[in-house]
């Protein structure tokens, strides 16, 4: 037997392992859902004009490994929607024409050009707020609480956003701004910035399908960080690092 053949036979056994082992988490983790995983669950992902990559795919690698569940990635059109710095596109599937109704509905984040079009965007707040009504989940990622906000949907909640966006969220809108990874308030659920997506997402797919499944992705997905610098927290950056950091994301947005 060739060594290639050996390497194949053996990642076919570790795959095969690890569905059987999925399989069996996912079925423990039923016995503590809300309802059986994620089965029949619809899971909308908003794209717009210039969001931040991490923002939206980051949730979907996690909320499409919940057994049953269908994530779908939609826009105003269908077709690709480019990322704030223009580098990057990821497919609509589907338009909002032709969502009338979600499970879940996620609104990413974006730079200051693409937050402020999406805020300015009466179809999009429409269709945000028709979808609210039906929704078991609203989520926003990073500036998008400000589109949900933006959309009336925040109102009187506690919410939390990008660092840099607090002031904003506070003086623009009747929201109590909290200064963690993600916030519940009711069905709402809004994350911190870009990689807090990451965790709003394992935090919901516990809600939806129970702690063991949500555990047991997160180790599919290997998310057990530890960045080479302890500079990920704005309330303990200096001002020249906020201020470069703020830069240095203005200067790659187009």
């Amino acid at each position: 037997m060739t060594n290639s053949t050996t390497r194949r036979a053996l990642l076919r056994g570790t795959v095969a392992t690890a569905a059987l082992a999925t399989a069996g988490v996912s079925q423990a983790g039923v016995a503590h859902a809300e309802r059986p995983g994620g089965a029949g669950l619809d899971i909308g992902i908003l794209l717009y004009d210039g969001y931040s990559l991490l923002d939206p795919t980051g949730p979907a690698e996690v909320l499409s490994r919940l057994p049953g569940a269908n994530v779908t990635m939609i826009a105003e059109r269908r077709g690709p929607v480019r990322t704030d710095t223009g580098d990057v596109a990821v497919m609509a599937e589907r338009s909002i024409a032709e969502v009338n109704r979600l499970d879940v509905l996620l609104v990413p984040g974006a730079g200051n050009r693409g937050t402020v079009g999406a805020m300015e965007n009466q179809a999009l707040l429409s269709w945000i707020r028709r979808i609210d009504r039906h929704s078991r989940w609203t989520t926003s990622v990073c500036t998008g609480t400000l589109v949900l906000a933006a959309a009336g949907l925040l109102k009187g909640r506690q919410a939390t956003t990008y660092w840099a966006s607090a002031d904003y969220l506070r003086s623009e809108f009747d929201v109590t701004y909290l200064p963690q990874r993600y916030v519940r308030s009711g069905k709402i659920i809004t994350a911190a910035g870009v990689s807090a997506g990451l965790d709003m997402a394992l935090y919901l797919a516990s809600l939806i399908a129970g702690d063991t499944t949500a555990k047991a992705i997160q180790l599919a997905i290997e998310y057990d960080p530890h960045p080479p610098f302890n500079s990920g927290n704005a309330a303990d950056a200096a001002p020249q690092l906020k201020e470069l950091a703020q830069r240095l994301l203005a200067e790659s947005q187009v």
